[in-house]
Order: C-alpha cells, then sequence, then structure tokens
C-alpha cells in the first residue's frame, strides 16, 4: 500500500492486508483502520484520528503525508501506531456525517440510536481502540491524538479541547500540545460522547481533540497554516525534534453547555459568530421554549454555536478563562 487515504476513498478492500519496510510492519485491519507496528521494541503507543466528521479535511491530508513516509519505508516510526480515519462514508460525499454525528456516540452511546451508519462505525471503532492497547501493558505511555477543523472560524484558529480527567495531564503531553502550535486549551469538566472521552475514561489515555482552523474539501486546504502541526506529529512519530514553542496556549474551561432541547430552540448569534467571541454577564445566548440560556460570569467566550444540531444535542458551549494560568503567561510576556 503506498497511500492509505486514496485506498480508503476507493471503498474497497486492499489486495495486501499486511506489508513490511525496513523500519516497521503495517497491517490493514478494516475500512480507514490501519496498525503499524516498529520493529524495535517500545514503551508508546499512539491513536491518531482524523476524519471522524466527513467534511473535515485538512487533518486527513496532512496525516496521510506522514503515512506515505512510513508506507513507503522513508521514515522510521517510534511509537505502536493505530491510525483510523473515522467516517470513511462521510469523508467520500464530503459531509460532517450521513445520519447522525460520530462524536457523540462513543463510550456505548451508539447503542441509544437506531441502527445507522455512524453507529455501526462507533461500535467498530471502540472495538479497534480497545484492541490496539490490549495487546500492548500496562507501562505503555498511552496518547490519543483526535484531528478536526471546526465548522466556523476562530480568534484561535488552531485548539485543543480535553476531555474531563481525574488525572493530572502528563507534562510531556501537554508540551507536545503547544509545540503543535495550539493558541488555546479547553477544558471539559462533565463527561460526553466523543473520542477523546472515550479513550481517556476507557484506557487512561492522555487525549485531546485537535481544532485546526475551519472545514474545507478536500485540495482547499491551506496547510502552511498547520506546519507546526504536522511537524509536532513528525516528532512523536519518528522522533524528530519537537518544533518550538512560541507563546504557550490560553486555557479555558467550559463553565456551562447549551443544549437545544426541541425544534422551538433559538440560537441568539449570527452565522458568522466566531469561536472563543466573548459575551458579557446577562446576554440571552438561547432560548428554547421556557428555557433561557444567559451569561452567567462576568464574561464567557463561546465555542462550538450551532443551532441546526439534532434535538437532545449540544448546541454550544461556553468558556471562562483559567485566569490564574493566563495572568502567568501574560506576566511572561
Amino acid at each position: 500500500m503506498q497511500d492509505f487515504l486514496q485506498q480508503t476513498l476507493s471503498g474497497e478492500t486492499p489486495p495486501q492486508l499486511t506489508g513490511e519496510t525496513t523500519h516497521l510492519r503495517w497491517q490493514w485491519w478494516d475500512e480507514g483502520i490501519i496498525e503499524f507496528t516498529p520493529h524495535q521494541a517500545t514503551r508508546r503507543a499512539i491513536v491518531i484520528s482524523a476524519g471522524i466528521h466527513g467534511n473535515e479535511t485538512a487533518p486527513v491530508e496532512i496525516l496521510n503525508q506522514l503515512l506515505i513516509q512510513l508506507l513507503s519505508g522513508e521514515k522510521a516510526l517510534v511509537p505502536r501506531l493505530l491510525v483510523i480515519l473515522g467516517n470513511p462514508a462521510a469523508l467520500r460525499q464530503n459531509k460532517r456525517y450521513l445520519r447522525c454525528d460520530l462524536n457523540r456516540l462513543f463510550g456505548g452511546r451508539w447503542q441509544q440510536y437506531e441502527d445507522c451508519p455512524e453507529a455501526r462505525r462507533a461500535w467498530r471503532l471502540e472495538q479497534a481502540m480497545e484492541t490496539f492497547w490490549q495487546a500492548g501493558d500496562n507501562l505503555e505511555v498511552c496518547w490519543h491524538i483526535d484531528l478536526h477543523t471546526a465548522i466556523r472560524g476562530s480568534w484561535h484558529p488552531r485548539f485543543g479541547v480535553l476531555p474531563l480527567n481525574q488525572r493530572p495531564w502528563p507534562e510531556n503531553f501537554m508540551q507536545w500540545l503547544g509545540a503543535a502550535g495550539l493558541e488555546a486549551l479547553v477544558f471539559h469538566r462533565a463527561p460526553g460522547g466523543t473520542f477523546t472521552h472515550y479513550s481517556c475514561e476507557h484506557f487512561n489515555a492522555a487525549s485531546c481533540t485537535l481544532e485546526l482552523g475551519k472545514a474545507q474539501p478536500f485540495g482547499h486546504n491551506d496547510l502552511t497554516q498547520f506546519a507546526a502541526a504536522r511537524q509536532a506529529l513528525a516528532a512523536v512519530l519518528f522522533g524528530e525534534p519537537l518544533p518550538s514553542v512560541g507563546e504557550a496556549p490560553r486555557r479555558y474551561r467550559v463553565s456551562q453547555q447549551i443544549t437545544r432541547l426541541s425544534a422551538a430552540f433559538k440560537l441568539h448569534m449570527s452565522a458568522d459568530t466566531l469561536n472563543f467571541t466573548a459575551f458579557p454577564q446577562g446576554t440571552l445566548l438561547a432560548e428554547d421554549g421556557d428555557k433561557r440560556y444567559y451569561v452567567q460570569q462576568a464574561q464567557e467566550y463561546v465555542l462550538f454555536p450551532n443551532p441546526s444540531v439534532a434535538t437532545g444535542l449540544r448546541a454550544g458551549l461556553m468558556l471562562v478563562e483559567d485566569n490564574a494560568h493566563n495572568q502567568t503567561l501574560s506576566e511572561r510576556h
């Protein structure tokens, strides 16, 4: 196999399911799922996923460039690696999803939905992740990097979203996120149905959703915007130097979630409202019948506003700054 992305988009089973280079063995597990095992012993195991939403193509293109270097034998591999293109059917159609949002179905939540392509895919991806990490041992360092792009533009074009985690985040993981060029980090304070929450909760993985720019079709992405992220991925895969860290990411935490409860839901934000737009205390953010969502803190920032989600799903998050951390950053600079 020479090009994993093109093979996946073809929708066909590859003629060869396993292969080997000077540095590694690879094995095709299923549509959009491939494992790489270095010849030398390693204590690191990494899952990199992209294309969980089929219209978020820039990360898929970046990841595929790195995989071509592995499959050609040009580069050696440091960790055990599982690569997942999350929703190939949606990727082929340049759609966010076909029936329901795949990134709301993990942790067994797919069982609550009628049988649909994304529900079956979430179950398959949970199986793949479990199989991959169970093949290692308890001494492995486990990371999950889930690559996305945002529907809307952002005041911070490159940012990371970390799931609820009761354990301290590994320092080298946090340093890696800064080296990847992320301008902001958002910390969840409640469980969710995302792929990164699943890997963090069930496998103790250091997990983060990386949001790289705005969703564009294949071939329309300016990948130079994400040079630091590509170099950081190359560092963790190939053992190359990390890019230098400029200003550390600003930190935010989720203060409240806006949920669409009915067809009467109204989001009081324009279609061009950017992620991380600030709203003052008391602002009416959304209403849904008798339910009202207001800014509760002195200032809150919106993330992922989307009035078109299905009933019962998140229509936006509101954030507050981690003032102590961000004040330290300001003093340094």
